[in-house]
């Protein structure tokens, strides 16, 4: 097959409004990862689900996406850009539709998983067209409107989730798509035309090689999501899917490293600048889903937040956001784009840091510093990355590697959920130990709070005031044991960025100019 043209001197309002309208397309893909997250809630008493099960909700999404996103590069090369992209915004479309009227959970979870599935080619189809679509000089500008789009998409979908809940109902997380969808699939029909079809890709179409990829990918997955709540191997299930996984997984790089026109091109790899942008984007994909995941956690359950005051303390992030991307555009034509990752790397790991000396009284105030920094830094990262990763490849290799980098992200997130999960059960269990040693009937300050308590609730209920004044003091100890769990988590991660640095040194030296175009 004959190499896509070099992208054009100019670019056209046509072309730049089927861009404009794709990533918009991989801004819904990626809201609908967290969107639902704030609002569980409702969910689970719509769906007359139980806590465990109403988790399906978000992993049937997770596992069928993450399944979609290397074989889009295939598909793209088969259909043609324009035709993967329509098809997948128009499924998107028709699966949100689906799942605003579901009616039980078994429903949700089988319009979700479709939902996913379909929906996830558009986000690797929009890092693919960035660098085919625009000449080098351009690039910079785009890629800092791609990861604002990335980054911001996360940071957001609690607070429109909680907004939509809060102002109509949980379906409207789910219709809100709707018009959205058919917007965007009209325009890039309309206006995007990169490239044309290879349709005599699907004689040689690997069925084997797709099996395997499903198998693969979705088990880790399962494994990533439910591992922690299932005690890890301590679940049958578990240990199952984590076998299966393991034969699937080899099997997989065998059949991809020897069929002759595999499904996921694992030679990309051979990049030595790719590979180390991918171990960046698994990285920033375990900070910015991480952080995303545990913040809402802690104003929820510690400090009893309902989904709407959640979205409205964790949207100052998108200010960081905002504020950076300008400043990015900027060095990355300037300045060698190595010190753009580590400094960026820093600032994270500082901002998650910083995060990490929680109380139980934290709220707005405490937290504003410190997620203005990480929007802003987590920008420096993702931008300077995706030139590094991506901007030296020959564009016959974009689509499938553009599909690899989006991949790790995405692993990243699903590693360090189930990290964060396990050690937040661990340590709380820890720092639950070392509270209650201290608070016993030897400990004056401990009986002084009982006593305190215990008058308290005796003007309401005289002959229970002892016993509600215990469980009264047993819930402060947990309350505390697990901010400081979480504190414990954040220093961690925070700690994470911190080592993630000197993998910079390994990147070729390079200026954003040659990054943009010395692969073509």
């Amino acid at each position: 097959m004959m190499p896509p043209a070099p992208p054009p001197a100019r670019v056209t309002w046509r072309e730049w409004a089927g861009f404009m309208a794709m990533v918009v397309g991989m801004f819904m893909a990626i809201l609908d990862i967290q969107i639902v997250s704030a609002s569980v809630n409702e969910i689970q008493a719509g769906l007359s689900a139980s806590p465990d099960e109403v988790s399906w909700v978000q992993t049937s999404y997770l596992v069928a996406e993450i399944v979609m996103i290397p074989l889009s590069g295939w598909l793209s090369r088969l259909l043609s850009t324009r035709v993967l992209f329509v098809a997948s915004a128009i499924g998107f479309t028709v699966f949100s539709l689906a799942c605003s009227s579901a009616t039980s959970l078994q429903e949700m979870i089988v319009w979700r998983a479709l939902q996913g599935f379909i929906g996830g080619a558009m986000i690797p189809t929009v890092f693919a067209t960035a660098f085919l679509l625009f000449p080098p000089d351009r690039r910079a500008r785009v890629s800092v409107m791609i990861g604002l789009t990335a980054t911001l998409a996360p940071t957001i979908g609690p607070t429109l989730g909680g907004w939509l809940t809060e102002t109509f109902s949980w379906h409207w997380l789910f219709l809100i798509n709707v018009p959205f969808g058919i917007a965007v699939a009209a325009a890039v029909w309309s206006w995007m035309h990169l490239d044309k079809p290879n349709l005599a890709l699907r004689r040689g179409f690997d069925w084997f090689g797709l099996g395997l990829l499903a198998l693969f990918l979705g088990n880790v997955e399962y494994v990533l999501e439910e591992g922690s709540r299932w005690n890890w191997f301590e679940d049958e299930t578990i240990v199952r899917c984590t076998v299966l996984a393991g034969v699937a997984g080899v099997l997989f790089f065998w059949r991809m490293l020897t069929h002759a026109d595999p499904l996921v091109e694992l030679r990309t790899f051979r990049n030595s600048n790719f590979s180390i942008g991918c171990l960046f984007s698994f990285v920033l994909g375990s900070g910015m889903y991480g952080t995303v995941y545990m913040i809402p956690l802690f104003l929820g359950r510690v400090r009893g937040y309902d989904s709407l005051q959640i979205g409205e303390t964790m949207f100052v992030t998108g200010f960081g956001m905002f504020a950076a991307a300008p400043v990015v555009g900027i060095l990355v034509k300037r300045i060698d784009v190595r010190f753009i990752i580590v400094s960026g790397l820093l600032m994270t790991g500082v901002a998650i840091w910083w995060t990490g000396h929680l109380t139980k009284d934290s709220a707005f105030g405490e937290l504003l510093g410190p997620q203005v920094l990480r929007g802003f830094a987590m920008m420096f990262v993702m931008i300077a990355s995706n030139q590094m990763a991506l901007g030296r490849l020959p564009p016959m290799m974009l689509k499938n590697a553009a599909g690899l980098y989006n991949l790790m992200r995405n692993l990243g997130g699903a590693v360090g959920l189930a990290v964060i999960n396990t050690v937040i059960t661990t340590r709380m269990a820890v720092h639950g130990e070392s509270l209650r040693e201290h608070v016993t009937w030897s400990h004056p300050p401990a009986i002084a709070m009982l006593d305190n308590l215990a008058a308290r609730f005796g003007a309401v209920s005289p002959d229970g005031a002892q016993s509600m004044a215990l469980k009264r003091i047993a819930a402060m100890l947990d309350q505390q044991a697990l901010t400081l769990s979480y504190n414990d988590v954040f220093m961690a991660m925070g700690v994470a960025f911190f080592v993630a640095m000197p993998m910079a040194l390994l990147l070729a030296k390079a200026s954003a100019a040659e990054v943009a175009g010395g692969g073509h």
